[in-house]
C-alpha cells in the first residue's frame, strides 16, 4: 500500500466469474486497475495474451522468480500464476486502486507483504452453478474439470478469511459490491487518513 493507492485482492474459485465482473467492473472506471497475472498454462480461445494473462513458458517464469521480479506466485493444478511486481507498485504510486486477481495461496503471500491490503472473495450463488459454468466452457476434459472442481471447494472452504465476501448471482450485483467496497476503502486510505490528521491539528 503507498500513500495514494488502493491495493484490492480478489480470489474465487474457477468459474466464480472474475475476468466477467473484473471486466465490467473497469469499463468506465480510469482509477481502478487490473495486475496483468503471469502464468504457465495454455491459452483458451477467447483470451489474448497481454490483456488476460501473460502467457509464458515454465522456465521464464522460474526465471522471474530467480530474480526476485514476482511478487507472489503459487502453483494451481499443475501450472504456475504469479503477479509481477514492478507495474503493480508503479499503479499504486500513480494513486490507482489495483485489483490484484490471484489465487488463494497467492492472497496469502500478498497479505504478509502489504499488510493494509483489502481482501475480496468472489462466491458463486452455489456448487452446482459453479459447475454449469466449468462445463459450458467446453476448454477442458473431465478429469481436469473434476481437478478443479475439488479445488474450488477448498477454496470456497477458505472464502471467511477475507475481508468481504460479494455473491456473484449476477454481473450487475457483483460490480455493484465491489465498487461499494472500493469507494469505502478509499477513504481509509493513508493519504486521507494524512490530511485529516493535519486538519485536526490545525484546528
Amino acid at each position: 500500500m503507498t500513500d495514494s493507492g488502493v491495493l484490492i485482492i480478489l480470489s474465487g474459485p474457477s468459474g466464480s466469474g472474475k475476468d466477467t465482473v473484473l471486466n465490467k467492473l473497469t469499463e468506465n472506471r480510469d482509477d481502478i486497475k487490473i495486475s496483468i497475472s503471469m502464468t504457465t498454462r495454455q491459452k483458451r480461445n477467447d483470451e489474448i495474451d497481454g490483456l488476460n494473462y501473460y502467457f509464458v513458458s515454465r522456465e521464464y517464469f522460474e526465471k522471474k522468480i530467480a530474480d526476485n521480479n514476482m511478487l507472489e506466485y503459487a502453483e494451481y493444478a499443475n501450472n504456475l500464476y504469479g503477479t509481477p511486481k514492478a507495474p503493480v507498485d508503479e499503479m499504486l504510486r500513480n494513486g490507482k486502486a489495483v485489483i490484484l486477481k490471484i489465487e488463494v495461496q497467492g492472497a496469502e503471500k500478498i497479505r504478509k507483504i502489504y499488510p493494509e491490503v483489502i481482501s475480496i472473495f468472489l462466491m458463486p450463488p452455489s456448487v452446482r452453478v459453479l459447475e454449469e459454468r466449468l462445463r459450458g466452457r467446453n476448454s477442458e476434459d473431465e478429469e481436469t474439470l473434476n481437478h478443479r472442481l475439488v479445488i474450488a471447494r477448498e477454496e470456497i472452504r477458505r472464502a471467511p478469511e477475507y475481508d468481504y465476501i460479494v455473491i456473484n448471482d449476477t454481473v450487475e450485483n457483483a460490480v455493484a459490491g465491489i465498487e461499494t467496497i472500493i469507494n469505502a476503502e478509499r477513504q481509509k486510505t493513508f493519504r486521507n487518513k494524512k490530511i485529516i490528521s493535519e486538519v485536526i491539528n490545525n484546528v
